[in-house]
């Protein structure tokens, strides 16, 4: 009887430990390597301290009393080592809780009826032991820790036994969408890039909207389901839309052309090449060639929108296809005589808190005009570039656009600016940092001349090799635009902390803490009206297990 107690107490740790881990593996977009390479990156993320430590002591003891009388004494201890082993781990800050998707709900109850046929397996495995009173005990808390610690492969496994149920649901969305495609038959527009795109995708939706009908993905919805998701939900009640823009997002090479298999865009933009998930592209080359699977992808009378700034994406529009090309830049002279240039260039830019003014001229046609944006960031005016590009080309005379980048507003959490009801200047730039876009909402800042100039973040992830120097280098820009940093995560942001150091910060003006809310609080009691903060970046709480 007791050593069943213990084996219930053991499995419904491990079912319990089930629904924990698989919000990471939701996290990790349900892809076996990347949940894999992410567990054994740290060792307490697949051998966690606490229940180790339990497990261990408790044979200890459970050897010590191989003299005592009855099974009583063995009995209670194997149910305290359960109990002590399973007992949840006080979560740290959620930033993501599980979602209950019909995917989710798949996957779970997959895992939980393999984790309970081990757990029968396991409890077949302790009656055949000799009935010596310790014995049996010990070997329920080895096999009960065993199958907590297999939950990570239960999952795995699991989700590798839903997999031709999930294609089929899959192949149903997909071919679902591309009927609703062929209804509306909306001119598709796709956009991808390392950063930017979602920036892009929501001046281009803002400044079309001025004359025809266009629908973005919401959000960041930019993998084949997220895109499906977005089709099928909006799109196919709404008819009357003339512009489709796509976002597209890649980890590995072939994702942008699986969308565009999917999509079929007749515009194409890049916005960038850069380190951003480098760990996982291995190179900025490879990157670059999984960004191009979108230029490609275009008909032979399709157009191609390039930043001409970067080098890489520079290289793409030299490449010749398609015909119809566009670049734009922020970098040349308008008056450059290079042949086969960007088209359209930004000029005298001025930046002020109020917003960014700049000349944008068509070298084509010769013609100019002003913009004037309540946008923040250099990086926004190539942005804004890329979006007019397309807009003129679809029709709108360029002063048309620039009426309507005078109200575009920033995407969620990309530096985005509001004034607290204390008085204080909040710069959301949350939701993705990468070192060019880094250095632009340092310089933002700096621009702050009143009070403090908080700087809150937890660095930059997923760079490869380039994480530490990459992180060196910002603190080193913070230390110019700063006058106070909180760095969230002790290890991840060592680099940056090396880098305020070096560049001659003050140590008392330098706070390390644990988690984004005790950040939030030391914010709320020290910065008073007039004073800024600037959230750059926000990890997922896969880097905060």
């Amino acid at each position: 009887m007791l050593i069943t107690i213990a084996a219930l107490v053991w499995l419904a740790a491990a079912l319990y430990r089930i629904v924990e881990q698989a919000r990471y593996f939701q996290i990790e977009e349900y892809q076996n390597a990347r949940y894999l390479r992410w567990l054994f990156m740290q060792r307490p993320r697949w051998l966690p301290n606490r229940p180790t430590g339990v497990v261990i002591v408790g044979l200890a003891l459970t050897v010590l009393m191989a003299e005592a009388p009855g099974v009583l004494l063995p009995g209670m201890l194997g149910i305290l080592i359960a109990v002590a082993a399973g007992w949840p781990a006080r979560q740290r800050e959620v930033k993501k809780p599980l979602r209950l998707t019909p995917r989710v709900k798949r996957l779970l109850s997959t895992a939980f009826l393999l984790a309970a046929l081990a757990a029968g397996l396991a409890y077949g495995v302790i009656g055949a032991v000799p009935d010596l009173p310790p014995l049996p005990f010990a070997v329920a808390a080895l096999t009960g820790f065993g199958l907590f610690l297999l939950v990570p492969l239960l999952l795995v496994a699991a989700n590798i036994f839903i997999q031709p149920v999930e294609a089929l649901i899959r192949q149903r969305f997909i071919r679902q969408a591309r009927r609703v495609l062929d209804e509306v038959q909306p001119v598709v527009i796709g956009i991808t890039g390392s950063y930017g795109k979602t920036s892009t995708k929501t001046y281009l939706a803002h400044i079309l909207n001025g004359r025809f009908r266009a629908y973005p993905t919401p959000k960041s919805y930019n993998t084949v389901m997220g895109i499906c998701l977005a089709i099928n939900n909006d799109l196919a009640d709404d008819h009357s839309v003339e512009y489709f823009i796509a976002e597209m997002g890649a980890y590995v090479p072939g994702e942008i052309q699986r969308l565009c298999d999917l999509t079929h865009p007749r515009i194409a933009i890049v916005t960038e090449v850069g380190p951003q998930h480098l760990e996982r592209f291995g190179s900025l080359e490879n990157t670059a060639t999984a960004k191009y699977e979108i230029i490609k992808a275009l008909p032979p009378d399709g157009v191609g929108i390039f930043n001409w700034d970067n080098p890489h994406v520079r290289a793409m529009y030299q490449r010749g296809y398609p015909s119809s090309r566009i670049a734009v830049s922020r970098e040349i002279d308008p008056a450059s005589t290079l042949e086969d240039g960007p088209r359209f260039v930004a000029s005298a830019i001025e930046e002020s808190l109020a917003g960014t003014e700049f000349t944008v001229t068509d070298r084509q046609t010769g013609q100019s005009e002003a913009f004037n944006s309540p946008l923040l960031g250099l990086h926004n005016v190539t942005n804004i570039l890329l979006a007019a590009a397309v807009a003129i080309h679809e029709g709108m005379p360029p002063r048309e656009v620039a009426w309507r980048v005078r109200d575009l507003q920033p995407a969620e959490a990309r530096l985005a600016r509001r004034t607290s009801p204390e008085g204080i200047t909040i710069i959301n730039d949350a939701y993705s940092a990468n070192p060019a876009g880094a250095v632009q909402s340092l310089r933002v800042l700096g621009m702050h001349t009143t009070g403090k100039r908080l700087l809150i973040t937890p660095g930059m992830v997923e760079l490869g090799p380039l994480m530490e120097p990459e992180n060196r280098k910002l603190g080193e820009v913070a230390a110019q635009h700063a006058t106070d940093v909180i760095l969230v995560g002790r290890k991840q942001t060592q680099p940056i902390y090396q880098g305020l150091r070096a560049a001659g910060f003050p140590q008392d003006r330098l706070h390390v803490v644990d988690t984004l809310s005790e950040s939030v609080a030391w914010y709320q009691a020290h910065l008073e009206p007039g004073d800024t903060v600037l959230f750059l970046n926000d990890l997922p709480d896969t880097y905060q297990a």
